[in-house]
């Protein structure tokens, strides 16, 4: 296979928002292509948002009680094989190992697609009573799924995410567990990915295989398409029952446990480029960016007596300051190149210092969200670089909030929103009549699907099926997806 020519140019976003997304990712070194179809490599960049995302979000599941362990990749056919809803819902997907060595294999083992049905199988002999139970366990891990379509982080054979796997002894206390993270994951993903959502409830067409209900987080890219960027599952006694799942309960009792499942992916990270990048690269939220603050000395003169001692004692401080802080002193390359350079690759703060700078003991600050250029003194620079990066993760979360609600549209008749849909794009609030034909109808004709039904429904809630005409039942929310 010929090797493909690397990335020497960033296509524009309105030229061509597919081709800008894939050259940014390889262009700024978050990842690249696996010689293998479909797999990608993170590469350190890349990987180090997927280290501080599984910080931060690791910090608040524990915090809620979970824990940490880890189960094996692979899965005997029989496990899958017990559950057959959940078996059809992944098998076009499912990478089998058949041979150990040179040796096949007596039975068949399922590279993990999800782990239900390992994790089900030792709930089963870890779970004896209601002094068992709640059981919250988390894992973070890869998955592989024979994807037929990839694109870097959106979708691929192999992704890393964090599954969690609950049992509980009551159905109230496994919906609260479900609906308790969805909330984790819309105040992690609006908080530290600055990316506002909508939340709620999967149809039943959409919802997760062996699942009684699931909930999902949904956003909106800046090319008007919609992204799930997580999901939480009450998963109800169905697994419990095909592994026998059981506990004796406070009355002596035997009964199957209820359970949830919930995960988010390393697909975050192509929700970052994608909801907040522009022409000139990556825009990183400070809270999650690998570099915070990148310095840059001018070049110029005798600099490296100068200015280069100066931009080492900033960083110093700086790092003490607790922020992630890098110095760009290579000679190879000229200041105006680093600029461009740590632009694209969507550093929150861009600290230039110049022998006029010290001479006038101050640096000059752009942020890389606005372009704003600031000098600042360097007397007590570090409380004022860290308010700048907390003004920039506010200003980045209010500027995606602002395009989602300008391109959050209401649709009345079944014309508005199949014009709304072609020429506009964005979410669509519109009425349904919770019948499957029509959700399959508005799918098949215009290419969109219900992404969320919101939780706060209103309860004098009446008219017509954008669809169908028919009474409506529910509000949704539509758009095309990825």
């Amino acid at each position: 296979m010929k090797e493909e020519r690397l990335v020497t140019r960033i296509t524009p976003k309105s030229e061509d928002f597919s081709r800008w997304y894939v050259d940014l990712i390889r262009r700024a070194e978050l990842a690249d292509y696996a010689p293998m179809k479909g797999m990608m490599v993170i590469r350190p960049y890349g990987y180090a948002i997927w280290e501080n995302i599984q910080r931060l979000l690791d910090r608040r599941l524990k915090a809620s009680g979970h824990v940490n362990a880890y189960f094996p990749v692979f899965i005997p056919e029989s496990f899958l094989r017990k559950e057959m809803e959940h078996l059809k819902g992944f098998a076009p997907e499912v990478a089998w190992v058949t041979h150990g060595g040179e040796d096949e294999l007596e039975e068949r083992l399922a590279v993990r697609p999800t782990s239900e049905a390992i994790i089900g199988h030792m709930y089963s002999k870890w779970i004896q009573s209601w002094r068992d139970l709640p059981l919250l366990i988390n894992q973070w891990a890869n998955v592989v799924r024979w994807e037929k379509v990839t694109r870097p982080f959106l979708r691929t054979t192999e992704f890393l995410w964090q599954e969690g796997h609950t049992a509980h002894e009551t159905f109230e206390e496994a919906q609260e567990e479900t609906l308790r993270i969805l909330e984790i994951y819309r105040e992690f993903v609006e908080t530290e990915l600055a990316i506002p959502v909508l939340y709620g409830r999967k149809t039943d067409r959409e919802k997760f295989a062996g699942a009684e209900a699931t909930y999902a987080i949904e956003a909106l890219m800046s090319d008007g398409k919609a992204l799930q960027m997580g999901t939480s599952h009450n998963l109800g006694q169905h697994f419990a029952r095909v592994f026998d799942i059981k506990f004796e309960d406070r009355n002596q009792k035997l009964q199957y446990v209820w359970q949830t499942s919930w995960g988010v992916s390393t697909r975050l990270i192509g929700a970052l480029v994608m909801s907040h990048g522009d022409d000139s690269g990556l825009v990183f939220p400070p809270r999650v960016a690998p570099i915070q603050v990148i310095i840059v000395p001018i070049s110029v003169g005798n600099w490296k007596e100068s200015v280069l001692p100066l931009a080492c004692k900033l960083r110093d401080s700086l790092q003490q300051a607790g922020c992630r802080v890098h110095l760009d002193d290579r000679t190879e390359y000229t200041p105006g190149w680093k600029f461009s350079e740590w632009e694209m690759r969507g550093v929150p703060l861009r600290l230039e210092i110049g022998p006029r700078d010290v001479r006038n003991n101050q640096v000059i600050v752009v942020r890389r969200e606005s372009q704003e250029k600031t000098a600042l003194g360097m007397e007590g620079v570090e409380e004022r670089v860290k308010e700048m990066l907390a003004a920039i993760q506010k200003s980045l979360f209010q500027r995606a909030l602002t395009f989602q609600k300008e391109n959050t549209r209401e649709a009345e008749s079944y014309e508005e929103f199949k014009k709304t849909v072609e020429e506009k794009r964005g979410f669509i609030r519109a009425l349904w009549c919770g019948r499957e034909d029509c959700e399959a109808k508005i799918k098949e004709e215009t290419m969109a699907t219900i992404r969320v039904i919101p939780l706060d429904q209103d309860k004098d809630l009446s008219g017509r099926c954008v669809c169908c005409g028919q009474e409506a039942r529910t509000l949704a929310y539509f758009a095309r997806a990825y």
